[in-house]
């Protein structure tokens, strides 16, 4: 894919609406410090900043492509708002976090895990505390309607877990005020998808060193996996992770990584192609081993 995709969804929608535009970098403002407080909860842990935000907008425009010119400026603006919200359960306040524990629905969760454990709890449900955190502080953001705002709950939800092809959490068509609709299973799909395939090292938020105490095993294996992924390239009809290791322990782990992002782009493929009237053209998620582990994150190549 030719790289001429940057900030495509942020030109169209200023483009398209100047309002929804102000609305959505009014909203990043805002942001911007309730963002970090993930890490403080999570020192040990992969970003889940702005700075991952901007990553899965990044990864959105570039995976969207030509899908723009068929999208509205709701939908754009519904998106953009998703994707600096979609990560913010993963930084509640106690408080909120005892609010938010009584409402969601954790199904037989708690029958192998245990309920004191807030940082296992959170992660594991982050999407979700997302969801109760936008619903609860919407007033602040300037959101246009309770549609627009049923809207970016979904999607943020729907980066994760949540059953895309549900037809009454995720409508191909939602009404929002004025003449448009919000195809939330194609929005969701791509925000699950973008957010999937951020795994290179830039998201180890800090050196294995710094926090030796607060790394467990299986952790320390999540910083392996992203510090040996170099690049990520997007091609018409599949990505393409490049990484480098001399570990069998590090390559086996990153084989089933590449497994479970395959899985997430056949369940986005299976929510998008063939019901929305939108299609996602990518196929497969291939693996390549390289000598030398350079190149930029998200470079594209030409197809």
């Amino acid at each position: 894919m030719e790289n001429n995709y940057d900030f495509s969804l942020e030109k169209r929608l200023r483009d398209l609406s100047p309002d929804l535009h102000k609305r959505f970098t009014d909203t990043v403002f805002s942001l911007q410090h309730i963002r970090s407080n993930s890490k403080l909860i999570f020192p040990d842990y992969t970003d889940h900043s702005e700075l991952h935000s901007l990553n899965v907008i990044d990864f959105c425009n570039r995976i969207i492509g030509p899908e723009i010119d068929r999208m509205n400026p709701d939908e754009i603006y519904c998106l953009l708002v998703a994707c600096y919200f979609h990560d913010t359960g993963m930084g509640v306040t106690r408080k909120d976090y005892e609010a938010f524990l009584k409402e969601i629905d954790f199904g037989d969760y708690f029958e192998t895990h245990d309920k004191t454990n807030a940082r296992r709890i959170i992660r594991d449900f982050h999407n979700e505390f997302s969801g109760r955190f936008i619903a609860k502080y919407a007033d602040l953001f300037d959101i246009p309607s309770k549609e627009h705002l049923r809207a970016i709950i979904q999607i943020s939800r729907g980066h994760r877990k949540t059953a895309l092809t549900d037809s009454e959490q995720y409508p191909i068509a939602l009404k929002v005020p004025g003449s448009n609709t919000v195809c939330l299973p194609y929005l969701a799909s791509v925000i699950r998808l973008s957010d999937e395939i951020d795994v290179t090292a830039v998201r180890n938020s800090r050196l294995l060193s710094d926090v030796p105490e607060l790394i467990s095993d299986k952790q320390k294996m999540e910083f392996k996996k992203h510090e040996a992924i170099s690049k990520m390239t997007i091609e018409k009809e599949r990505f393409v992770v490049y990484y480098r290791t001399d570990s069998p322990e590090v390559e086996d782990a990153l084989k089933v990584l590449f497994s479970k992002m395959q899985k997430t782009l056949n369940e986005c493929r299976a929510a998008t192609n063939g019901r929305t009237g939108h299609e996602i053209t990518q196929k497969e998620i291939v693996g390549k081993k390289t000598k030398t582990g350079k190149g930029n994150r998200n470079e594209d190549n030409g197809s």
